[in-house]
């Protein structure tokens, strides 16, 4: 465990293993431990790099509001810091941090080995939302007001434990409760939380504009992870397809709907995503 600094924000990383370097990065609200399954499957074949994005996990808050091309480039200057910049990096992304995956390998094709998305987020259609400074600012005075009646402590890590259930096909969270209680009862990760969730339309729509300027590097391969409950339920069956045509829309990338599980697929089919990786990348 570790902290590095880019643009001026200090920045939580583990770094494990041996071999080619796999960047994970969890959706909006995740943590570093959020990978803790894939983890001990990956490390014998490759270095697995962890991070909190700001206002995530350990990290400080954040200094500026998020961007699909600032994330990019925050991955690269992780690379750095921790002097893994050499050879290209497999870059799994998971939700949200999906986008920072595919933006990573438009905007650095050439440290880009693979890329693996874990039921990343998808808007085919998204358009940037109108006074993106006065959503920020929306969305700190909310923070604000929520911080000042004690709320991340009084509800902050029981709401992260009922949201994780939520999103599992079967089991309860398995993080420490410890780590749960240091990070979710803070005011830096309600904000960071709200700050995403906030600028997530505007992120999508940049990068759909980074999709019509950037081609994904030739040659690199890119699996698309898509959960399914295996109920067949009519949601289910449109989110898959969706993902689909992601794949699609990638250069007719792999695709592999994993079953069964909920949106947290490294906590429900941990297995999946490290064979992903190692196949990817």
């Amino acid at each position: 465990m570790t902290f590095v600094r880019i643009g001026g924000v200090p920045h939580h990383v583990v770094v494990e293993g041996g071999g080619p370097v796999c960047v994970l990065s969890a959706g909006l609200a995740m943590s570093w431990f959020d990978w803790d399954p894939v983890v001990p499957l990956l490390t014998p074949y490759r270095t697995v790099v962890r991070f909190d994005r700001p206002g995530h996990g350990l990290s400080g808050p954040a200094a500026v509001p998020p961007s699909a091309a600032g994330e990019a480039h925050r991955i690269a200057g992780l690379l750095d810091a921790l002097g893994l910049g050499g050879p290209p990096a497999t870059v799994v992304g998971h939700s949200i941090a999906g986008f920072h995956a595919e933006a990573f390998a438009r905007l650095h094709p050439a440290r880009t080995a693979g890329l693996v998305l874990v039921d990343a987020s998808i808007e085919e259609d998204a358009r940037a939302p109108v006074a993106p400074a006065v959503r920020t600012a929306v969305a700190h005075g909310l923070g604000s007001a929520l911080t000042a009646v004690g709320a991340p402590a009084a509800i902050g890590p029981a709401l992260r434990r009922a949201l994780v259930r939520l999103s599992r096909a079967g089991g309860g969270d398995p993080a420490p409760a410890e780590l749960v209680r240091r990070c979710y009862g803070t005011s830096r990760v309600l904000q960071g939380a709200l700050l995403e969730n906030t600028h997530y339309r505007a992120v999508a729509a940049e990068l759909l504009a980074l999709r019509a300027r950037f081609p994904l590097p030739r040659g690199v391969p890119v699996t698309v992870l898509a959960a399914a409950d295996g109920g067949g339920r009519r949601s289910t069956a449109r989110w898959l397809e969706r993902q689909r045509a992601l794949a699609r829309e990638l250069g007719d990338a792999r695709f592999e709907a994993v079953e069964p599980s909920g949106h947290l697929v490294m906590l429900d089919r941990p297995d999946a995503v490290a064979r992903a990786v190692l196949k990817t990348g």
